[in-house]
């Protein structure tokens, strides 16, 4: 045992790190779901978005700072970090004010097209080459999300469409996250984008003062609903620093289909917390998606490998 152990490589040996990071990730994230849904009951959507990105930028600006992280750049690049930062505003406006209504574990499985949409906005904006393949699994994606979506729409109506927004108006956010990425230090494209999304938010709440709309008309809230505002500012401030630190460990090839954890990890605090559990056929939807993106996965690292 301790002679394989000696032969395993450095690159392998942070490989492993990686792996561990991102599953650590996908336990954790669906936990700020699960306090922005408990917010829900009192606070609306928008409010919870904007205590997310106010305290995404309050515990990460320090360390921009300490890190020296903030510099100069073109004003074309300014424009699309607050674009970046206001469609991750708007996503997650969409899946809180869906979680309001819907199982956490439904909401995320709908949400797992966007690894679909990203690749068909690929295609279009950035002229990626997508074979007939892929584009056929990007179909049966779809056809899955549709079974998990179908009892819940015949419920909820166009509500149960909802994290079909989050996943569109993600799937652009990662568009430009690929364009900033080889020339911005993560920890300040975070804090670009919580300052941004913190604004967008703001500006939406003012407007929707005293409208009584359920998803824009800002409340004071309790201290135990404050206090699941600040869970959710630092659960997803913390969570996708793993997914930071695990992408530098490990390629996106390996990390990419560990995501689909997310759905298991949502399913076990949706029964334990809500008492929610998927029937069946959402579980069939559930299948397809992830076998349609699996098979994205490997199509793309085998290509990566030619």
């Amino acid at each position: 045992m301790n002679k394989l152990a000696d032969q395993s490589s450095p690159a392998d040996n942070q490989t492993v790190k990686g792996v561990i990071l991102f599953i650590a990730f996908a336990a954790y994230a669906p936990a700020i779901d699960v306090f922005g849904k408990l917010a829900t009951e009192e606070v609306p959507a928008a409010e919870i978005t904007f205590a997310r990105f106010l305290l995404q930028t309050i515990l990460l600006a320090p360390i921009v700072f300490c890190r020296r992280a903030f510099t100069a750049m073109p004003a074309r690049d300014l424009v699309m970090h607050a674009t970046r930062g206001i469609l991750m505003a708007i996503a997650t406006v969409f899946f809180f004010a869906a979680l309001k209504h819907m199982p956490i574990a439904d909401a995320i499985s709908i949400f797992f097209v966007e690894p679909f949409l990203l690749i068909l906005l690929g295609a279009w904006l950035l002229g990626e080459k997508v074979g007939w393949r892929r584009y056929a699994a990007c179909a049966v994606g779809f056809i899955g999300a549709l079974i998990v979506i179908q009892p819940s729409y015949e419920e909820l109506g166009w509500t149960a469409a909802l994290p079909l927004g989050t996943a569109l108006t993600f799937a652009f956010y990662m568009i430009l996250t690929r364009h900033l990425a080889p020339r911005s230090d993560p920890f300040a494209m975070q804090t670009y984008a919580g300052i941004a999304g913190a604004v967008f938010m703001g500006i939406v709440l003012w407007v929707g003062e005293g409208t009584g709309d359920a998803t824009f008309d800002p409340v004071w809230p309790s201290p135990y609903y404050m206090g699941l505002l600040l869970g959710v500012g630092v659960i997803a401030t913390s969570s996708h620093l793993l997914i930071v630190f695990a992408s530098r460990f490990s390629p996106a090839s390996v990390l990419a289909p560990l995501q689909y954890l997310e759905i298991v990890a949502a399913t076990i605090y949706g029964y334990f917390i809500f008492g929610d559990f998927m029937s069946a056929d959402k579980w069939i939807g559930v299948a397809i998606i992830i076998g349609s993106g699996l098979f994205i996965f490997w199509r793309e690292r085998k290509l990566s490998q030619t």
